[in-house]
């Protein structure tokens, strides 16, 4: 079953503490919201099963429709109900990033800049020290314990947010916490620099096609992340906001980047809500472009901001992107990934 208690904490972080146990170590951060209520992130930098180095990556400028769509959401804890409808982290289909760019680290290791902890030190302790930082902290809330201190930090009552990493896909040990669209992951705002950073963990024993409803891993399916430039068929760009009146005829341009066609019969394009809208099928041939139009019906590009999912003739995710309200602002022209 999914998580028991999904959603967002949105905080100050005051303090940090790295733990270097050989065990299950964690990086842990203390948090306070604009109500003085203190909590605790327990972030994983190692598994407990084979490889035990931690998948990550880290944007720099994290450009996706989710930061919009956590305005509003007040200071403090922010339970999320499941579905795609809200500002819920899901790896698989919210293309939040390229699965084939996560790279591991060792837990902890001498030396700086060298290890998952320092990596989250650096971003972590920019927003200690700036004051208007916050950080969007996504994962399972415990607690409050209200005669329970806090085992890292010794505040009262012991109160926090824990698996804040990707959540689905999991091995058999941790199937139960399989689920959609509740991903952990960390966003840290920097208002005065009107940027986001995105940090997202995963563990290299978790599969990457998983079931649409239950979250499990697909049998029979390769779970690996792609490798870099694998793909064949990629979306290149999208017509999200064409000129003139509703209903727009929205297109979505894919590119076969590979020496050899690719039959596209069956394949679909998908889109946050899950709608989707055909491929017209046959052989796009190497090199080549195909400019798909999604019609009065099916998957719907908002001018909000959205992701776009290109699905394969097996209902499997071939490439995933996303754009914001800014990019398809610009009426007529198309939005280039």
């Amino acid at each position: 079953m999914p998580l028991k208690a999904y959603g967002v904490l949105i905080t100050r972080a005051v303090d940090t503490r790295r733990e270097g146990a050989v065990d299950t170590p964690h990086y842990q951060i203390h948090l306070t919201d604009d109500q003085n209520i203190h909590y605790r992130a327990a972030v994983n930098v190692l598994s407990q099963e084979r490889p035990s180095e931690l998948l990550y990556l880290v944007d720099e400028d994290f450009r996706h429709p989710v930061t919009a769509r956590l305005a509003g959401l007040g200071s403090g804890w922010n339970p999320l109900p499941p579905g795609p409808g809200g500002p819920n982290l899901d790896f698989v289909r919210g293309n939040l990033f390229d699965p084939a760019t996560m790279r591991t680290l060792p837990p902890d290791a001498p030396g700086a800049d060298d290890d998952l902890a320092d990596i989250l030190d650096h971003y972590v302790r920019r927003a200690v020290a700036d004051p208007d930082a916050r950080l969007y902290v996504f994962g399972e809330r415990f607690g409050p314990e209200p005669r329970v201190k806090d085992k890292v930090f010794g505040f009262l009552p012991g109160n926090g947010i824990h698996d804040i990493h990707m959540n689905q896909g999991n091995s058999r040990k941790f199937r139960g916490d399989d689920g959609v669209w509740q991903d952990g992951g960390i966003l840290v705002h920097f208002p005065g620099q009107d940027r986001w950073v995105g940090i997202f963990l995963a563990f290299q024993s978790q599969a990457w096609h998983t079931d649409d409803v239950t979250g499990h891993a697909l049998e029979d399916v390769e779970g690996n992340r792609p490798e870099p430039d694998s793909l064949p068929v990629r979306i290149v760009a999208a017509l999200v906001n064409p000129r003139g009146p509703a209903p727009e005829a929205e297109t979505v341009t894919l590119l076969n980047a590979s020496p050899d066609p690719v039959d596209l019969t069956d394949w679909r394009i998908g889109d946050r809500l899950g709608q989707k809208s055909p491929v017209p099928g046959g052989p796009l041939a190497p090199g080549a472009c195909l400019v798909v139009p999604l019609g009065a019906s099916g998957a719907r590009l908002g001018n909000h901001g959205g992701e776009i999912t290109l699905l394969d003739a097996k209902g499997l995710k071939a490439h995933g992107v996303s754009y914001t309200k800014d990019q398809a602002a610009r009426e007529g022209w198309s939005v280039v990934f």
